[in-house]
C-alpha cells in the first residue's frame, strides 16, 4: 500500500477516535493499493485497524498477480465474506464504514455483532483524497493538456457538419488517439436548443447556422481526470449570445480569481453567482459552480453555497458557471479545472475561452 496515502488516513482515524474501518469504494482501493478491482455484486473490503491489522478481503474470481502491500485473504462464493470478515474485527470496538458499502452488507454485519457500533467513515477517507499528492497534481495536469489538445481537434471538425451522437464517437477516437484510457465521463455535444439542457444527452441533432454549441469533455489518463467545457458559435453569433457568453465568461474569471486558500469553497461559488445574478441572469444558473476531480470525475466537495470548508493547497475542482434559456434556445457553460497552490491557484486548462465563431455555411 501506499505508506503515505495509508499513514494519512490512519491519522484522520485516530483524530476521529475511530479503531477500525471498512473501505469498500474501489477507487479508494485503488488510491490506496494502485489495484483497480470491480466486484460486481460481491465483497470486497479493505479493513483497516490502527493496530495494524490490515487485510484486503477479495473473491476467489479476482485473484491478484502482484504484491499490493497487504495481507490478501481470499473466499469463494460458498463462503459467508461478511462473516469472515466479522472474525478479523474487535467486535468490543465500533467501526467506521464508507457511505458505498452496501446495506445487504452492512446487515449481515449488524447481525453477526462485529462491533460495537457504526459510522460513517466517508469524511476520513475523503479528506485525504481531497488533498492531492505531489503525483497525483502532475497526474492531474497531463490528463487536462491532453484534455485541452482533444478540443482543440474536435473544435476543427464542427464546420463538417456532424450530429452530436457522431461527435461522441469522434470524440472518443481522439481520446484513444491521445492515449487516453476514454471517457472519464459521459460528454455532452449539444447543439442550440439542447445547450440549454446543463445534462443534455447527444442525439442525433445536427448544428445550423447560428447555433450556440455546448462541448463538456473530459478524458481518463493513467486513471486520472480531466473536465472542460467550452462554448462556441456555428457561422455568426448573436447581439444576445455574445451578451450571455461575456457574462459567462467573466463568472468563470471571478470564481477562478476567488479559488485560493483561505476561502471557502462557497466563496467560489459566490464569486461567479452573484456576478451572473447582478447581470440579470441569476435564475438561468440552476447548478453548483464545480465539483471536486482527481480518480472519479466528482469527488467529494462541491463548489456551492452551502459548502463551508475552507481551501486548500492541494485540492482540485471545476469552476463552471453557466447561462442557459430555453425559450431563447441559448446555453453557455464555461469550465476550467483550477488546482490550489500556496498563494492561489493554477488553471489546468489552457484552450482558450474568448469567443470563438466556427466557419459553417448558412444553408
Amino acid at each position: 500500500m501506499d505508506k503515505q496515502k495509508l499513514n494519512a488516513i490512519l491519522a484522520a482515524m485516530a483524530e476521529e477516535n475511530v479503531p477500525q474501518l471498512i473501505i469498500s469504494d474501489p477507487a479508494v482501493i485503488f488510491y490506496l493499493t494502485g489495484a483497480w478491482i470491480h466486484p460486481g455484486e460481491r465483497l470486497l473490503v479493505l479493513y483497516l485497524n490502527r493496530n495494524g491489522n490490515h487485510k484486503l478481503l477479495v473473491n476467489d474470481l479476482f485473484r491478484q498477480t502482484r504484491d499490493l502491500g497487504v495481507e490478501i485473504q481470499y473466499y469463494n462464493d460458498t463462503q459467508d465474506g461478511v462473516e469472515i470478515l466479522s472474525r478479523l474485527m474487535d467486535s468490543a470496538a465500533p467501526v467506521a464504514i464508507d457511505k458505498n458499502w452496501p446495506a445487504r452488507f452492512l446487515l449481515r454485519l449488524q447481525e453477526l455483532k462485529a462491533a460495537s457500533g457504526y459510522v460513517n467513515s466517508s469524511s476520513i477517507v475523503d479528506s485525504v483524497r481531497r488533498i492531492k499528492t505531489p503525483d497525483e497534481q502532475e497526474k492531474m495536469r497531463t490528463a487536462s493538456r491532453l484534455n485541452d489538445e482533444v478540443m482543440e481537434k474536435l473544435v476543427a471538425v464542427l464546420s463538417e457538419d456532424h450530429t452530436e451522437l457522431e461527435l461522441k464517437d469522434i470524440l472518443m477516437k481522439l481520446y484513444t488517439d491521445a492515449g487516453c484510457e476514454g471517457f472519464s465521463f459521459e460528454p455532452i455535444t449539444a447543439f442550440a436548443g439542447n445547450a440549454a439542457d446543463p445534462h443534455h444527452e447527444p442525439d442525433a441533432s445536427r448544428g445550423k447556422f447560428g447555433d450556440g454549441v455546448v462541448l463538456d469533455i473530459g478524458g481518463l489518463k493513467d486513471n486520472y481526470c480531466s473536465d472542460m467545457t467550452r462554448t462556441v458559435f456555428l457561422g455568426t453569433v448573436s447581439d444576445r449570445q455574445r451578451q450571455i457568453y461575456e457574462v459567462v465568461l467573466e463568472a468563470n474569471r471571478r470564481g477562478i480569481a476567488a479559488a485560493k486558500p483561505g476561502n471557502r469553497m462557497r466563496d467560489v461559488d459566490n464569486a461567479a453567482r452573484s456576478y451572473i445574478e447582478e447581470m440579470g441572469f441569476g435564475r438561468y444558473f440552476t447548478h453548483r459552480t464545480g465539483h471536486s476531480i482527481g480518480l472519479e470525475v466528482h469527488e467529494a466537495g462541491d463548489v456551492s453555497a452551502v459548502n463551508d470548508a475552507v481551501i486548500q493547497p492541494g485540492q482540485c475542482f471545476s469552476v463552471e458557471p453557466g447561462i442557459y434559456i430555453p425559450e431563447e434556445n441559448i446555453g453557455v457553460r464555461i469550465e476550467d479545472l483550477v488546482l490550489i497552490t500556496e498563494d492561489g491557484c493554477e488553471v489546468l486548462n489552457r484552450y482558450p475561452k474568448e469567443l470563438q465563431v466556427i466557419p459553417f455555411p448558412d444553408k
